[in-house]
């Protein structure tokens, strides 16, 4: 079995399509676009874990892989799309590649963490 396939995850699958299509029309200079696509993002992220608990029968690893795969769609959406929007926006000499990257590594390092938080409140 590749994941689970139930209503909890796909307001998060959503998300991840719509980064990636934001992705493609960073990439190709459709700013406008990406941003729009960014914003979708956002919406679906905003109401992903509202949809995950209302369902009560869920599973223990059905709980631990909906936080994985909604903090493994987190750093795509808010971190590398917003990245590669400003990249291509202009941010593109040395030092602002350098403050993309680290801008990325604090989502990671802050997703992680909280991983780590949530398996323990669990």
């Amino acid at each position: 079995m590749l994941g689970f396939w139930d209503y909890t995850v796909i307001l998060t699958y959503v998300s991840f399509a719509c980064s990636g299509i934001g992705i493609f029309c960073a990439v190709t200079m459709h700013l406008r676009w990406a941003i729009f696509c960014l914003a979708c993002s956002g919406l679906c992220d905003m109401f992903d874990g509202k949809v995950a608990r209302s369902k009560k029968n869920r599973t223990p690893d059905e709980k631990k892989f909906g936080i994985q795969i909604d903090s493994l769609c987190d750093m795509v959406c808010f971190g590398i799309l917003p990245m590669i929007i400003c990249f291509k926006s202009g941010m593109n000499h040395g030092y602002s590649v350098v403050i993309l990257v680290l801008y990325a590594l604090a989502g990671l390092v802050r997703l992680a963490y909280f991983n780590v938080m949530e398996e323990k409140r669990q």
